[in-house]
């Protein structure tokens, strides 16, 4: 899978991909995370990307030349493939896992990161689906665009070191989340207080032991 990702930041990306999962899917070519400079389509001598709002306002929006131009450049490169385009908004669509799923099917995804107060309405013409990851508001689309890249990548085939692990995790199943984990030490003793593991975890019945995972799932 191919992700473009548009943003006037590009260096932000660089340490959460170069770390982790995300590296060994792309070292392993199961992904491959283009960053593009928006502020290579733009035509004046300052690389303007934005402007102040018509009919007055605080702040500034960006503007709708150089954004089209990308997307427009950026389809022509893709051959043969109709590539989703993800314009990422506080107004748009809520993200979950059911949509990582299903986006994971997709062969390239184009993602739109905005800045400042926004984008000019008219880009939205042109993309595919305006997504948000919460209610709330945030500086730019950039953390966005990371936080669906990696919640698709882990559903990709290979991405993970056991396959199993994004089958049985919180919202694997729509408003539904994962049991309790524990490890070592089977006794955490702090301030004269114990802390105990659930006696079923060392018991060494995998029939209980699924029980009782399947019981402390939580509804939401």
């Amino acid at each position: 899978m191919i992700f473009h990702i548009i943003t006037i930041f590009p260096e932000i990306f660089a340490s959460y991909f170069n770390e982790s999962i995300l590296k060994r899917a792309q070292k392993n070519k199961i992904v491959d995370i283009k960053i593009h400079d928006l502020r290579q389509w733009t035509e004046d001598k300052h690389r303007t990307v934005d402007d102040t709002p018509y009919g007055g306002g605080a702040g500034m929006v960006m503007k709708i030349e150089p954004l089209y131009k990308a997307l427009q450049t950026l389809r022509l490169k893709i051959k043969n493939k109709k590539p989703k385009i993800i314009l990422l908004s506080a107004k748009g669509k809520r993200w979950n896992q059911q949509l990582a799923k299903k986006y994971s099917k997709i062969d390239e995804i184009i993602l739109v990161c905005g800045r400042y107060e926004g984008v000019d309405e008219r880009v939205k013409k042109f993309v595919d689906e305006e997504i948000s990851i919460g209610d709330y508001v945030l500086t730019g689309g950039e953390i966005p665009a990371m936080a669906i890249v990696d919640s698709i990548t882990r559903l990709l085939p290979g991405a993970l070191g056991n396959a199993s692990s994004s089958q049985d995790e919180s919202h694997s199943l729509p408003g539904v989340l994962e049991y309790p984990q524990y490890t070592r030490p089977e006794i955490f003793a702090i301030k004269g207080k114990k802390y105990q593991v659930p006696k079923i975890l060392l018991s060494g019945d995998h029939k209980k032991i699924a029980k009782w995972r399947e019981k402390k799932k939580k509804i939401i």
